[in-house]
């Protein structure tokens, strides 16, 4: 057991946002830190459109590594991937805290940070001064100035931003936390966001003509009707958008939440996302399948629940809030269940297993 592992009932005492923040202080020291390979498990995956080739299918998800601080030392605890941000152009406080709650009956955490970052300038500072391990990619999510008149603006500047330091990029129009963002995800929001985006895109890969792989990640507070305007949208988008990460945290609350905190404003992540993430998740994947690559995110906290997301359509998963209640020590943990839940199904590479559970693949 780590460092890391063997302080988290300590940690815990700590309010939320403390917790985190002497986390994030603590992996700066990189003490006691563990060494894992992330082919550690020979489960290797490869995401086709994106040509991201990757060690393991279990990522960090956005939201922990904000400003690009810790992503070399997060890397040592086995995971395949890891996500920064989320980043946006100006430095912001975020909203008044506190912001951050732990469901501790749940499984679950609910936030409203709203986007604290130190901003764009710090946040590539830190890419090129830390390059990431070679066998963990990381990815850079970017996001929206809480007073911006053009959000649309603010996400060209940080794709522009963000292209030579990082493997993928990530755009982040599914946070609930900053008024007015999900509305991006309306049908003509959304296509003048992927045109405007597009170009700008295009700009920055002609001149070198580096292929840049980029995500749109989505809410599970989608109906159907919206989810459709999705698929249709993303799809007129042109191949310069890989794939769509699916998905943030949801503004519902499930009748069962057993928690004080349960009424807390803000989005619900945890075990009681998973259900809804991954309905979701197969919806899009029903869709989409074959024509994009799909990265599963919301409860995920067992091999189990990788493996059913992955079987739902995702090449590869992320994870956040688990690491609150388990600590990082369930990276291996959820490698190992993984490894094993395919070997059991006859199934010699993750690939094979992606979307396993999809009519189109029955």
């Amino acid at each position: 057991m780590s460092l890391p592992d063997l302080a988290l009932p300590f940690v815990k005492k700590l309010s939320p946002e403390t917790a985190h923040v002497a986390t994030v202080n603590g992996l700066k020291l990189g003490i006691g830190l563990p060494r894992i390979a992330p082919d550690s498990w020979q489960t290797p995956v490869e995401l086709p459109k994106s040509r991201l080739n990757l060690a393991n299918p279990v990522g960090l998800a956005a939201g922990f590594d904000k400003n690009a601080e810790v992503h070399r030392p997060m890397a040592r605890f086995g995971f395949g991937f890891l996500e920064c941000g989320t980043v946006t152009p100006r430095p912001q406080p975020g909203n008044p805290k506190p912001r951050l709650f732990r469901l501790t009956e749940d499984d679950a955490v609910i936030n409203r940070m709203g986007f604290n970052n130190h901003g764009l300038d710090y946040f590539v500072r830190r890419l090129r001064r830390t390059p990431p391990q070679p066998d963990c990619p990381v990815g850079a999510n970017v996001g929206a100035n809480k007073t911006s008149e053009d959000f649309v603006a603010d996400y060209e500047r940080g794709i522009a931003a963000v292209f030579p330091h990082c493997a993928y990029i990530t755009i982040n129009i599914s946070s609930p936390n900053t008024p007015g963002l999900r509305g991006l995800q309306g049908k003509d929001a959304l296509q003048a966001l992927l045109e405007r985006c597009g170009n700008a895109y295009s700009d920055l890969q002609k001149p070198s003509g580096e292929q840049k792989p980029v995500f749109l990640k989505i809410a599970p507070d989608l109906d159907d009707t919206q989810l459709a305007d999705v698929v249709e949208t993303v799809r007129g988008a042109g191949h310069w958008l890989s794939g769509l990460i699916i998905s943030n945290t949801t503004l519902d609350r499930p009748l069962n939440l057993n928690s004080e905190h349960a009424s807390e404003s803000g989005g619900l992540s945890g075990a009681p996302l998973f259900e809804k993430s991954t309905r979701v998740l197969k919806e899009i994947a029903s869709e989409l399948f074959g024509e994009f690559d799909l990265i599963g995110c919301g409860g995920v906290s067992s091999g189990a629940e990788a493996y059913t997301k992955i079987r739902a359509g995702a090449h590869a998963v992320q994870l956040y809030s688990a690491l609150v209640y388990h600590g990082p020590g369930l990276v291996a943990k959820i490698n190992a269940e993984l490894a094993d839940l395919l070997r059991a199904d006859g199934f010699s590479s993750v690939s094979e297993a992606v979307g396993a559970d999809l009519p189109s693949r029955a």
